[in-house]
């Protein structure tokens, strides 16, 4: 039992160390599982066959590059055949020193345990710097199997660098912003791709039948996107299997034709291997400048390739690229400018030209498929990084469907899907030409790429620990190849470049305000929550009727009694007979381990039956509405268990047990403050309440209990949901009460209620209303 209260025990300094001792934080509830998730060793065939897998899913987009490369380089023709060379040797470097040095070997490594994307070096940064512009996160949530972080010493680069990120709210806000920029240009490469794929693909009908139209390419390539986005919520569980053997006949091909042109028109072009050829390239002037915008695209696909990373182990994606990927797009670009040097106003069309014309139909067919997977590659990233947005509260609640039972990646965004087909067939019809979608991809392309380089920086730093002197030339020389392909995309913004920036600033508009106001909402609920001191001074019926049943109440805090809970019990004579406060929390980390993912503790004694639990979620993880009420129960019976175990062990009475049998002492000192909560009202918590907190009613015993908690189930489940409307104040600026008033509102009517993510029947559900002024 506490000691007896002291005489100045009523003050508000005194009150809030009570409340301290009551509300401590959660504990780990679950055993360490650190060996579980790491990656398994697998034998050298396994490998081989994981990255023959790998081409059909992660380098399709890369691999269809050769349709339209050499067209958008030069729309206007060719005038001289040194042009082409050099063209030749920019591509060839390009693929070199971004897709292979940058992407392949270094970015690859940085993904989140297999999940790749700006989201997931977003996550890493998160667990290694307090960055969460939301600051929810707990010193428990570290000791996460799957939570990796670092310690750093006072004085290392690592240590510095962390604090300098942590200083200013405004520099979580940059790093957001900047990760909210490349996460719309992804979504603008999931619009860009398959138009500008599936119509470089349908113009071979043209090549071979010159008397199509301009037209009849455009209505066969809208047919084929309607019907590939159609498709999608089949999954490609089923017909992935097909994927690998068309994109590898694919890379075989281009680049047996690829050998074969150079062999057959202008073997003078492997001079392009040198890099004097780009020097002498780039001195040309500036209209060789402005063809760097098309040959830009021979490096798509590379975003969508670290996006994708997640089904396969780097290793086995580092080899299908060093292997086969890269040697055959060498040689089908190299064909290729064998082929318009003695070509020169064949530039257009120049891929299907180069084709012997006893393969081109079978080579048209294998593109067409190939044009497709690509898309299809595309596409499963946008749906994936928006996965991950959303788990982070920076996209609108949205119906995620799982298409694989064996594999959570695999996923379908209905609302999404749509909105991308409108947008690609948009794009395809208004423009009807590869070269003015060419530079909207391009522009798309580098902005993706420059923000993967700017976050790789503090991930070298942070995470990996790099010397600074690798780092700079990492950051040095990815710099010194984007900016200038960033340069000469924005000369052409006026013809197409425009697009992904006016898609990208939609979205960045979306998800800013909708992370702003889940922000605002968190704050809320951390300024106006209610002490549990005072809940548990209402005694053990909180002053109201305690009726059968299990209240779950839905809360963004981890500590405290959520405000609507007290909004509820003012306004309402009844609670049930166990209150819980659950709090959902999605964390930076890919997934949490089903053996770790709740955390119980107790709030007040015994008799009171309230509770707390904390589950928590990755942005891979999916959220079971069976799953869910059932491992909930699971771990309160097991939560009662253990610490009556643990209490029947223990010598003293006053502990607080957690599910995985940890101890923290709960004894009250009371003659030491330095902080007052002004939330909590003095004049009703009496002596006698507080020796009830702490004193273990020793006449419920766990059978008892645990049958208590049996009947109550049995009586009825009801979730507790707060619906808190957020308005702008009268005198905030105009531009944030459009922002709030308007737009979030706009996005908070159409995104899914939390009632149908976490699939509660509305028998079942209680709303609670409020509104918070920002």
């Amino acid at each position: 039992m506490a000691a007896a209260p002291s005489d100045g025990q009523n003050s508000k300094g005194n009150m809030w160390v009570l409340d301290q001792k009551l509300d401590q934080p959660m504990e780990e509830e679950a055993g360490r599982l650190r060996d579980m998730h790491r990656e398994k060793r697998l034998t050298s065939a396994a490998i081989l066959r994981l990255a023959f897998q790998s081409l059909g899913v992660v380098f399709g987009d890369l691999g269809t590059s050769p349709l339209y490369v050499f067209c958008n380089a030069f729309p206007r023709g060719v005038d001289d055949p040194e042009d082409v060379v050099g063209a030749l040797s920019l591509i060839i470097y390009s693929l070199t020193l971004v897709v292979l040095l940058k992407y392949v070997l270094v970015v690859l490594r940085a993904n989140d345990n297999g999940r790749g994307g700006t989201f997931a070096l977003y996550s890493l940064l998160c667990r290694h710097a307090k960055i969460k512009t939301i600051p929810d996160q707990h010193r428990t949530d570290e000791e996460l199997t799957t939570y990796s972080c670092q310690t750093y010493e006072d004085n290392s680069l690592a240590a510095k660098v962390r604090w300098w990120l942590e200083a200013h709210a405004y520099k979580k806000n940059t790093i957001l912003v900047l990760v909210i920029i490349g996460t719309c240009m992804v979504i603008g490469d999931g619009i860009l791709t398959p138009a500008i794929s599936v119509l470089s693909a349908a113009s071979g009908i043209k090549v071979n039948h010159p008397e199509r139209s301009n037209d009849a390419i455009i209505i066969v390539a809208v047919i084929i996107l309607i019907g590939l986005f159609s498709m999608q919520h089949y999954g490609t569980d089923r017909v992935g299997w097909l994927f690998a053997p068309i994109v590898l006949l694919w890379f075989v091909m281009i680049g047996v034709i690829g050998a074969m042109n150079i062999w057959k028109y202008d073997h003078s072009v492997l001079r392009a291997f040198s890099p004097v050829c780009v020097y002498w390239y780039l001195r040309r002037g500036h209209n060789i400048w402005t063809s760097l915008g098309g040959i830009i695209l021979s490096i798509t696909g590379t975003e969508a390739l670290f996006a994708d990373v997640c089904l396969f182990p780097v290793l086995a994606v580092q080899l299908a690229f060093t292997l086969v990927v890269f040697p055959c797009l060498l040689l089908a670009y190299a064909g290729q400018a064998a082929y318009i040097t003695k070509n020169k106003h064949h530039v257009a069309d120049a891929f299907y030209l180069s084709i012997p014309d006893v393969i081109y139909w079978p080579v048209f067919i294998v593109a067409a498929a190939a044009a497709v997977i690509g898309s299809q590659a595309t596409i499963s990233a946008t749906f994936s990084i928006i996965k991950q947005a959303q788990a982070l509260r920076c996209f609108p609640r949205v119906k995620i469907i799982h298409t694989s039972k064996k594999n959570l990646n695999q996923i379908y965004i209905p609302d999404i899907n749509w909105v991308l087909l409108i947008l690609c067939i948009a794009v395809t019809a208004g423009f009807g030409n590869k070269s003015q979608i060419g530079n909207a991809y391009g522009t798309a392309v580098v902005i993706d790429m420059l923000v993967t380089t700017l976050l790789m920086i503090p991930i070298m730093l942070l995470v990996w620990r790099s010397h600074w002197t690798l780092v700079t030339a990492f950051a040095s020389l990815s710099l010194l190849v984007e900016l200038t392909y960033l340069s000469a995309v924005l000369l052409k913004v006026d013809q197409g470049g425009w697009v992904p920036l006016v898609v990208a600033a939609a979205f960045l508009l979306t998800m800013y305000v909708w992370h702003y106001g889940t922000k605002k909402r968190y704050e809320f609920e951390m300024h106006s929550k209610v002490s549990v001191a005072w809940i548990l001074g209402l005694g053990p019926s909180l002053g109201l009727v305690r009726v059968p049943g299990i209240g779950l109440i839905y809360t963004e805090l981890a500590s405290g009694v959520p405000r609507i809970f007290s909004h509820f019990i003012t306004n309402l004579p009844a609670i049930h007979s166990v209150v819980v406060f659950v709090c959902v929390k999605y964390l930076p980390v890919y997934s949490v381990p089903s053996e770790e993912r709740f955390l119980v503790k107790r709030i007040g004694p015994k008799d009171y039956h309230i509770f707390r639990c904390v589950v928590r979620y990755g942005y891979k993880d999916l959220h079971r509405k069976d799953d869910f009420e059932k491992m909930l129960f699971e771990s309160l019976t097991l939560f009662v268990h253990m610490e009556a175990v643990e209490e029947y062990y223990s010598d003293s009475t006053n502990v607080v047990t957690t599910m995985n049998g940890s101890t923290s002492s709960s004894a009250v000192d009371l003659t030491h403050s330095s902080s007052v909560d002004s939330s909590v009202p003095v004049q009703s918590y009496q002596s006698d309440c507080q020796v009830r907190s702490f004193g273990r009613n020793a006449d419920l015993t766990e059978h008892e209990e645990l049958e208590f908690l049996n009947k109550c189930r049995d009586a009825g489940v009801v979730h507790f949901l707060g619906n808190t409307i957020i308005r702008a104040q009268r005198d905030s600026h105009f531009l944030k009460k459009i922002a709030v008033n308007y737009i979030y509102s706009f996005l908070r009517r159409i995104c899914r209620e939390k009632s149908v993510i976490f699939k509660v029947p509305h028998e079942s559900l209680l709303n609670v209303g409020q509104v918070l002024y920002v």
